[in-house]
């Protein structure tokens, strides 16, 4: 609706094309500041809602190395880690180079 906005705010979405998968809990305060950040970039992510689910949360600790807390994020099939991880890589100028990358065929 406010496409014309994207070039003013610094937001690319037409760049990202990336697959992006984030593993949340629905009232995760860390899963909705990653899930603002991929917003803000203009990302189209994958979410699976976790709440309460058991054997998904197994799924996405077998995927993540071990890792069981949330978010877990997945970039072109690559584990990325949680929010920290994901704000960390914006701030070293490394995330926007992965999300422009096309997804593996």
């Amino acid at each position: 609706m406010f496409d014309f906005l994207n070039p003013l705010l610094g937001r690319h979405p037409e760049q990202m094309r990336a697959n992006v998968e984030i593993y949340t809990w629905q009232t995760c305060p860390y899963c909705i500041r990653a899930k603002l950040l991929l917003w803000w970039k203009g990302v189209n992510f994958t979410e699976y809602k976790i709440d309460g689910d058991r054997a998904a949360r197994e799924r996405m600790a077998e995927r993540a190395h071990g890792g069981r807390s949330v978010p877990q994020i997945f970039i072109n099939h690559q584990h990325i880690g949680g929010c920290d991880d994901l704000y960390q890589l914006d701030g070293q100028g490394q995330l926007d180079p992965l999300l422009t990358e096309p997804a593996a065929a």
